[in-house]
Formats: structure tokens, sequence, C-alpha cells
């Protein structure tokens, strides 16, 4: 469960001082983020991929503290919501339901943090993605014989 609550909170961490950088509405925020595949690396370690879809789901894969193995995540419709200008994540488990709002970095990318909490960030971007997850190619194994199982070339 926990693993959970970090890969929404790595989904979403929004809304740190970021010099002149552009602080997006949460209209701009939902055009920047939704559907769009992004790879993201945060304070503690913590980094995977993800993306999150207009009807407040998400969907990737979270490595917490950047160690161990890479696990897959969902999080269900409505987990993401808008709040005024803000997005805001209701996650079971957590005493509170934190709010973000996104600062723009680049065209492909955006530092998120918590709101009040600009210590506890994460890097987003759609530009560089990384392969985090890594299929381990099947075995094949023939038994018997393969003649006669392909058709005679002409």
């Amino acid at each position: 469960m926990q693993s959970a609550r970090l890969f929404a909170l790595a989904m979403v961490l929004s809304a740190s001082p970021a010099g002149a950088q552009e602080i997006m509405n949460a209209s701009a925020a939902q055009k920047f983020v939704a559907g769009k595949l992004f790879s993201y690396s945060c304070f503690d370690g913590t980094e995977g991929s993800g993306r999150i879809f207009s009807d407040g789901s998400a969907a990737g894969t979270i490595r917490p503290g950047g160690q161990g193995d890479v696990r897959n995540m969902r999080l269900p419709s409505g987990t993401l919501y808008v709040h005024g200008e803000r997005i805001c994540a209701n996650l079971r488990g957590l005493p509170f339901q934190p709010c973000f709002s996104l600062t723009k970095l680049s065209d492909t990318g955006f530092r998120g943090a918590v709101s009040g909490m600009g210590f506890m960030y994460c890097e987003f971007d759609r530009g560089t993605q990384t392969q985090v997850a890594r299929r381990r190619p099947q075995r094949l194994e023939l038994r018997g014989s393969i003649e006669g199982a392909l058709p005679a070339v002409p």
C-alpha cells in the first residue's frame, strides 16, 4: 500500500518555487499532463514512469527510493481531481488529501511539490523516456521434431 501512495504522490507532486518558470493553473496542467507518458525522479530517489488520464486515474511504474524491483501501479478513476486552481489526490491511508500545482520547466517537463512542502518534489519529463521495467525474454524449449511442422518451400 505504501508503494501506491508513493506512486500517487510521484504522479501528481507539484508546485515548488521555480524562479521565472510558469506555474500552471489546473486547466493548463490538465492539458499539459493528461494522457502523456512521463518519466520521473523524486527527491528521495524514487523513480519510474507513468501516465495520468483525464478521468483522474493513473498507471505506471515505481521504484521506491530508486532501489529494489520496479513495480507496476494503477490508481482508480477519481483519484486525482481539480479543486479550484489546484490538482488534489484522494489517497487511502493518508490522514489528509494533498493538493498540488504544476510548475512548467520546459516544453516537455515540470517539477512538482506537495503544496506547502517544497522540499518534497519530483521532476517529470516526457522528452527523456527511460525504460524502467524490463521483460525477461521467455525461454523457448522445443520438444520432439519440428520436421513436417513447417510448410515446404517451393
